[in-house]
This record gives C-alpha cells, sequence and structure tokens, in this order.
C-alpha cells in the first residue's frame, strides 16, 4: 500500500515565512529599543541642560520664599507660580537627589538673581544663604526717628508698632531706662522674619559693648564720672558738627566748661527740650524758657543724651583734644571758629554770626 509522502516544498515555505516574521519582530524590539535609548539620552541630556540652565527671572530679579514645612515639591510649585521654571517637578527631584541636597532646603526668603540656575539655587536654599536686608541708623538721629525708620522698613516684622517707648525698652528688657542714645549707629543686616526688636537689641548691645571699650581706655583727665555721662555728651557733640576734624576739639571745650563749672549752652539741647514746639527757629525766649535740656538756665548735663551718638563721637568724648578754647561759633560752611577768651568769641560772633568785622 502506497504512502503520502511529506511535502519537502510545502514545509520549507512555511519554515521561510516564519523566519520573516521572527525577523520582523525582532527589528520592531530593537526599533523600540533605539527609540528608547534615544529618548534616554535626550532626556538626560534635558535634565543636564536644565540643571546648569539659568532660570527665567528677569533682568530686574525677584525672590522665592519657603515657610517651614514646605517640601521640595511646594518649592517647584512656588517657583512655577512665578513663571521662574517650567521644567517637570521630577528634574528637581533628580537633581536634589544627585546634590543631596533632598530633605535639607531650609526655610527663609530667597534671592533670584539674573542668570541663577537650579543648581546654585539648591545650593544657596541647602546652605540657608538667605536674602539679607539692611536697615542703616544714623548718627544724630533720635530715638524718634529711628523707630519711623523701622516702621518703614520692609520684610520686617514691626512687632513695636503699637507700643510706647517704655514699653519697648521693657520688651527689650531694659525696664525704666530712657531709650534716647542707647543705639549704635551702624548698618545692621536682617532677614525675612526678624522683628524691629530683634534689631534694637542687637543696636542696642553693640553700643553697650563699644560704650564700655571706649570707657575703659579714657583719658583719666575726662570729667565724667560715668560711661552715661559720656553717652550724653556724645550726643550733644554729635549734633554740633558733622565734620570729624572737628569733634574731638569741641568735646575739648564742653568738658574744660564742666572742670570750670560754666553752662554748656548749646542750642542742640533746648531744641531738643523744646519737642514739638520747635519750628525751626531758635527765639531768645527759646532760650530763656526753662527745661531739663535747657543748658543755658542749667549747669551740668542734660538728663539724657540728645540723639544718637557714633563712635566717633563717643571717641572724641573719651579723648577730647588738648587745648584752652572755652566757646566756639558756627562759620557757615560747616566749620567752627574756637576762642579762648569771650572778648574774641564775641567778635567770632560778629563777623560769622552777624556778618560784620571787628
Amino acid at each position: 500500500m502506497a504512502r503520502a509522502r511529506p511535502d519537502r516544498g510545502g514545509r520549507g515555505v512555511t519554515r521561510r515565512r516564519g523566519d520573516r516574521g521572527s525577523l520582523l519582530t525582532r527589528l520592531s524590539v530593537a526599533l523600540v529599543l533605539l527609540g528608547a535609548c534615544a529618548a534616554g539620552v535626550w532626556l538626560w541630556a534635558d535634565w543636564s541642560r536644565f540643571a546648569d540652565a539659568p532660570l527665567a527671572i528677569g533682568a530686574q530679579g525677584r525672590t522665592v520664599e519657603v515657610a517651614r514645612g514646605m517640601t521640595l515639591k511646594d518649592i517647584v510649585q512656588a517657583l512655577r507660580a512665578q513663571e521662574v521654571s517650567a521644567a517637570p517637578a521630577w528634574y528637581w527631584r533628580a537633581l536634589a537627589a544627585r546634590m543631596g541636597v533632598a530633605g535639607h532646603l531650609h526655610a527663609g526668603e530667597y534671592a533670584l538673581d539674573p542668570g541663577l540656575t537650579p543648581r546654585t539655587l539648591l545650593e544657596r536654599m541647602a546652605a540657608g544663604r538667605v536674602l539679607q536686608h539692611r536697615l542703616t541708623i544714623v548718627e544724630g538721629w533720635t530715638f524718634r526717628q529711628l523707630r519711623d525708620e523701622l516702621r518703614r522698613a520692609d520684610k520686617l516684622e514691626h512687632a513695636t508698632a503699637d507700643l510706647g517707648d517704655d514699653e519697648v525698652m521693657r520688651r527689650l528688657g531694659f525696664p525704666g531706662e530712657a531709650p534716647e542714645g542707647r543705639f549704635l549707629p551702624e548698618t545692621y543686616a536682617y532677614v525675612k522674619g526678624d522683628s524691629d526688636l530683634d534689631v534694637l537689641r542687637r543696636a542696642h548691645e553693640a553700643m553697650q559693648k563699644y560704650l564700655a571699650v571706649q570707657w575703659a581706655q579714657r583719658d583719666p583727665a575726662v570729667p565724667l564720672e560715668t560711661p552715661y555721662q559720656a553717652l550724653v555728651l556724645a550726643s550733644i557733640v554729635e549734633k554740633e558738627t558733622g565734620r570729624g576734624e572737628e569733634r574731638a576739639e569741641i568735646a575739648g571745650v564742653f568738658e574744660r566748661r564742666l572742670k570750670l563749672g560754666m553752662r554748656l549752652q548749646t542750642d542742640p539741647a533746648v531744641i531738643y527740650g523744646l519737642g514739638s514746639e520747635y519750628d525751626g527757629n531758635l527765639r531768645k525766649r527759646d532760650l530763656e524758657a526753662d527745661t531739663p535740656y535747657n543748658t543755658y538756665t542749667r549747669a551740668g548735663l542734660p538728663p539724657t543724651p540728645i540723639a544718637l551718638p557714633g563712635k566717633a563721637a563717643i571717641a572724641a568724648v573719651l579723648h577730647p583734644a588738648p587745648g584752652d578754647a572755652l566757646y566756639f561759633v558756627a562759620r557757615g560752611d560747616g566749620t567752627h571758629q574756637f576762642s579762648a577768651t569771650l572778648e574774641e568769641h564775641n567778635r567770632a560772633v560778629a563777623r560769622y554770626q552777624l556778618g560784620r568785622k571787628r
């Protein structure tokens, strides 16, 4: 009986079709893998570019505030809200992880400067390099002027806005202490979240330290009994002249007067005593009106400073210039004419104040 023989040609055709399908599958897989690799390379290149490419900050710059408890996701959302960065959040997460700063970013206000990159911004946040603001206390200001400046200060919490001067000093830990003259004129840095009490506390401490050092090194001939008296006299010197080269000479005049029992007769003290009644013109009746600060009617120093003296004025009072002058009068150009006798002084007044020569 004859048997059917397999069709070898047919079997061969089936094998070739199977090989072709397998090849197509492998090619498809290869193409997918190549595409994935290409996409991965592109993503890596794009992420690397993102890390060191400037953020969209603009020429004027801006700031971003990181509140306590904010996560990296929250920070990225804040940056996106300001249209500083449009990068995916995972770009930031990957960069923070690679830098080892994820979970170590500090709260605060950060400057966004033109040219700032994501990498540099994360470095700042990890190091806590928060934005610092500055407030300058000017020599010769009164405490009222200082408080006005604090009220105007940007990004500073105003804890003293509704407090009187006495309560401010109590909050600082110095109840009963008159505030005038107690704060050292300097430039003080502060960060968002600090209060005006923080700035005042630092300025008060700076004044105490500087005054203590200068008092310990004072000229032994200085006729002052306490550091506070030095502060009072320094405030008068501060208001009498803005010329650095004259401070020690003016201090010498006042200290010789104190030694001789002469009245200081200084107009700035009288003006301070007039307070809001002073209208910019000091009259004869003002010089005759007795107040604790009228150094024409009362001997010795006023009861408190009349302004915030700077370092130079304090140093001048504790290291006065030698000499015999007991009087001085303004020349009208910012300097003063010094005289040893009343007769010389009257001639100087006639020349520089009354506009005639003798």
